[in-house]
C-alpha cells in the first residue's frame, strides 16, 4: 500500500487568496483609512496621515491627547493591547463618546465601522491634539463679558 505524502497546504494558501477575501480586505482597509482621515481632519491634523505607515499611529496618539512617541508602544507585543485600549478610549472621549465606544474603535471588526461613524457623523472634536496650540472658538475670540 502506498501512502501519499502530498501536503495539502496549497488549499490553505489558496483560501487566503480567494477573490472575495481580497475584496473584503480592500473594503475594510478603505473604510478604516477614510475613518481615520476624517477623524484626523476633525482634530485639526492632516488627514493624509491615515495612509502613511507608523505616522498614522503617531497622529492617532496625538488625537488621543498623548505624545506622538507613544506609537512605539504599538510595536511591543502585549503592551500594544494595553496602549491600544488607552488610545481608543481617549479618542472616543475627545469626541464626547464614552469608554464603551472606545472599545468599539479598537477591537475587530468594529474599527471599520467605528472610525467612519466618528469621522462622518455629527461628533465634534472637543480636545486639543497633543503639542498643538488651543484653537479659537468658531466665532473668533470670545467677547469680554460686561
Amino acid at each position: 500500500m502506498i501512502t501519499s505524502t502530498f501536503d495539502d497546504g496549497f488549499n490553505d494558501y489558496y483560501y487566503y487568496n480567494d477573490p472575495l477575501s481580497v475584496i473584503f480586505s480592500l473594503i475594510v482597509s478603505v473604510l478604516i483609512i477614510a475613518g481615520h482621515w476624517t477623524v484626523f481632519r476633525k482634530a485639526g491634523l492632516h488627514g493624509w496621515a491615515a495612509i502613511v505607515p507608523f505616522y498614522n499611529w503617531w497622529t492617532l496618539c496625538r488625537t488621543a491627547g498623548k505624545p506622538g512617541w507613544w506609537f512605539i508602544w504599538f510595536i511591543i507585543p502585549i503592551v500594544n493591547i494595553i496602549v491600544g485600549i488607552i488610545v481608543a478610549i481617549n479618542v472616543a472621549r475627545r469626541f464626547g463618546k464614552g469608554g464603551a465606544y472606545g472599545f468599539f474603535l479598537l477591537f475587530w471588526p468594529l474599527p471599520f465601522i467605528g472610525y467612519p461613524l466618528l469621522g462622518f457623523g455629527p461628533a465634534e472634536y472637543e480636545g486639543v491634539p497633543y503639542g498643538a496650540a488651543p484653537r479659537e472658538p468658531v466665532g473668533g475670540p470670545a467677547a469680554p463679558r460686561v
